[in-house]
């Protein structure tokens, strides 16, 4: 397919739709569980430490009921841990198990090893223009609060 400027975006997402093929078919290859991605975004907000859930619901950008039930996902994988705060029981923290620091590990050198192959080809000063532009253009998305 041959792309244009006014398709710029549908090429973003082709490379997203590619960019997770890649890793469902690593995963599988390493017997990970196949989780979405807002349960891997879980897993490595909680690689710098437990967090409580309207921590965690914040960095996900999320709800607290869908927080919740990603969370228990995650729990009843044995990939995180759910304890209750010893001075207000009604705050909840999350932390990774050892088998869900082992995850991140693994995910950790899948997704390098798919940047090396994304990367193939291009010089350092190419990536970094390329991460410019694609904030740039994120930017200019979020920043337009009038779009329908």
């Amino acid at each position: 397919m041959e792309y244009s400027v006014s398709s710029v975006l549908s090429l973003i997402s082709r490379i997203h739709s590619q960019s997770q093929n890649f890793l469902h078919k690593k995963m599988a290859e390493n017997g990970l569980p196949d989780l979405a991605t807002s349960h891997g975004f879980i897993l490595f907000c909680l690689s710098k430490g437990a967090l409580s859930f309207s921590e965690l619901t914040e960095k996900i950008n999320r709800d607290k009921s869908t927080t919740t039930a990603l969370v228990k996902k995650l729990e009843n994988l044995g990939l995180v841990e759910i304890h209750v705060c010893a001075s207000d029981s009604r705050r909840k923290f999350v932390s990774l198990t050892e088998k869900g620091r082992a995850y991140n590990e693994t995910t950790s050198a899948l997704s390098q090893e798919l940047l090396a192959t994304a990367y193939r080809g291009l010089a350092d000063e190419d990536v970094r223009t390329l991460l410019s532009l694609l904030v740039r253009l994120s930017q200019n998305i979020s920043d337009d609060r009038d779009f329908p």
